[in-house]
């Protein structure tokens, strides 16, 4: 039998058979594929097609403004642009009118963008020759600007856009208001100080997003594509308790006294006592947030809260509020104040200037600022009493007004007081505190005993409008009422004849106030520096503002009551005037200063 014949590929049949079958595994790969792509990957590639097509952009707003009480903008941002051009692009600018070429190439580019920047056409024309796609040419140009140059259509010139934090008023105050810092372009600077800072959660806002879809080439954008937008919040403006034009008239009273007195700085808080609002906070030399890099680091900030000293006799109201609570003494009685007086524990305290013993009362210690004096009457009070005054009084611990950088000063435990300091403190000394503490303590007198959280800002101005005040800690009393009345008459007789204060007076309003005079550390590490100031309320008969004037190394005197109590008197006036506060309309019932 035969065996049969394997199939010859020269057989047509044979080869017909084989492509049929070779092209059906092709189709069948094919359809499998097919199959795989638009059953299984579809949703997978579908997703990854649009996600090429897709665009999404930052929505930014731009940073909240910061105001005065009065709704006087102190900072704000704006739009700028920096000006760049592509090199490569700009070489083939070509312009004709009329058939005639008119201006070409780099040099025609200069010759018409030069008048509308303000720069030289050759200066101009260099920085735009050479390879790079991207050279700025002109920075931080206004939005009127930027549409003059967009006018002119020159192809290479490209707009980067900008928002430029702005302070209208200069130095004004520049160590509240603060300033800030970070990348050229863009929205990256972040507050560095003061308020901006401070505040930076409140004034950024949120930023929002756009997603929309696009052609593949990129140009254009589906109408009926996919568009998705999360809308940005915008920041809250900061609302200052700062008066512009009571911080104005301050800072330039300031500016003159050093003139006059020859000190070296000076500190001056001028505080709303009725309800703890910081209506002027001046240091001299204050920065000016549009360029802070032209003051000192150590000045950029406010020394008012940052600065400490030993507040001298200011201190000295705490010690006879102490007595008065305690009802350890009134206001009448009687005490021998020598030049030079020495304690149980053998520690010696004199008196500014040599003098035969004084019969004072305990309202002529305080208006004569007697040392001495003052030492006694702290004889009849424990050293925890002395010291739980000094604490009540917010000796010791930060006030909160909420700037950055705030010291709390310094308070020993009066476990921790040595022989000298349990007495030096009754006079301010063996302690130190910052200028608006010192200013707390007489606000609290005014304000019938009464402490409130002093503040720079009344709080946060929504988009919309509303607005929210900013939360301070609670109020406390601190000394009675009756307390309080009786120093705010002691401390007017201060600033009667024959008181360390009498030129701190105003024509028209009863004024109550202390001077102080103490040493400080100085550069050299020593207590060689000397700390003058004044710190008064008016009226005194209605209290509504307290006024700290702080002045550092005068050189024409060195005592409070001649280099700060006067230009206590010019801010007070203007102040008062400025809050159109009516004049006293009664004299004052004072207490007597001397026995016999």
């Amino acid at each position: 039998m035969p065996s049969p014949r394997a199939p010859r590929l020269s057989d047509p049949r044979t080869r017909q058979r084989i492509i049929s079958m070779a092209l059906l595994a092709v189709l069948l790969v094919f359809a499998g594929r097919l199959v795989f792509i638009q059953g299984v990957r579809s949703s997978v590639l579908s997703s990854e097609a649009l996600s090429q097509r897709l665009v999404t952009k930052e929505i930014t707003v731009p940073r909240a403004d910061i105001v005065d009480r009065n709704g006087v903008v102190l900072a704000t941002s704006v739009q700028r642009y920096n000006v760049g051009v592509n090199q490569q692009k700009i070489a083939d600018f070509r312009r004709t009118e009329s058939g005639v070429v008119v201006a070409e190439g780099v040099a025609g580019a200069a010759s018409i963008l030069a008048p509308i920047l303000g720069i030289d056409e050759a200066e101009l024309g260099a920085t735009m020759v050479g390879d790079s796609t991207f050279r700025y040419v002109a920075k931080d140009v206004s939005p009127e600007t930027w549409d003059l140059i967009a006018a002119e259509k020159i192809p290479g010139i490209e707009p980067e856009q900008i928002e430029k934090r702005v302070y209208p008023n200069g130095d004004l105050a520049g160590n509240v208001v603060g300033f800030t810092g970070g990348a050229e372009s863009g929205t990256g600077f972040a507050g560095l100080a003061g308020a901006e800072a401070a505040y930076e959660g409140e004034l950024v806002g949120a930023s929002g997003s756009m997603t929309y879809e696009r052609d593949t080439s990129g140009a254009f954008v589906i109408p009926t594509g996919v568009r998705e937008e999360t809308a940005a919040v915008p920041g809250a403006d900061v609302v200052l308790t700062i008066d512009r034009d009571i911080q104005w008239f301050t800072q330039q009273r300031v500016a003159e006294a050093l003139a006059q007195t020859g000190a070296s700085r000076a500190t001056v808080v001028v505080e709303d006592s009725t309800t703890g609002e910081i209506l002027a906070l001046v240091d001299s030399g204050s920065v000016d947030p549009n360029d802070p890099g032209d003051t000192d680091a150590v000045d950029r900030g406010s020394r008012a809260v940052s600065t400490v000293f030993e507040p001298g006799s200011t201190a000295k109201v705490v010690t006879m509020a102490a007595a008065l609570e305690e009802g350890v003494a009134t206001p009448a009685s009687e005490f021998v104040a020598p030049f030079r007086y020495t304690t149980p524990n053998n520690q010696t305290f004199r008196d500014s200037h040599e003098h035969p013993d004084e019969k004072l009362t305990l309202a002529g210690i305080l208006a004569q600022s007697s040392n001495t004096g003052t030492v006694q009457v702290g004889e009849l009070l424990t050293a925890e009493q002395r010291w739980k005054y000094l604490d009540a009084f917010g000796f010791g611990a930060p006030t909160g007004v909420g700037l950055p950088g705030e010291a709390a000063g310094i308070l020993h435990d009066y476990q921790n007081w040595d022989g000298r300091t349990t007495w030096a403190v009754t006079y301010g000394q063996g302690l130190a505190v910052t200028a608006l503490q010192t200013t707390q303590v007489y606000a609290t007198v005014a304000n019938g005993g009464v402490r409130l959280q002093p503040t720079v800002v009344k709080g946060f101005r929504q988009e919309d409008g509303t607005f929210v005040a900013r939360e301070t800690v609670e109020s406390e009393r601190v000394i009675s009422e009756r307390t309080a009345s009786q120093l705010m008459t002691m401390l007017e007789d201060v600033t009667q004849e024959g008181g360390t204060g009498v030129l701190a007076k105003i024509d028209g309003y009863r004024v109550a106030g202390k001077t102080g005079t103490a040493q400080a550390t100085g550069p050299d590490g020593r207590l060689s520096s000397i700390v003058a100031s004044f710190v008064g309320i008016a009226p005194a008969d209605d209290p509504r503002i307290v006024v700290s004037v702080v002045m550092y190394d005068p050189k024409t005197t060195i005592w409070g009551g001649t280099t700060a109590a006067p230009v206590f008197k010019d801010v007070a006036t203007f102040a008062l005037q400025a809050l159109r506060v009516p004049p006293s309309t009664s004299e004052p019932t004072l207490y007597p200063t001397t026995w016999e």
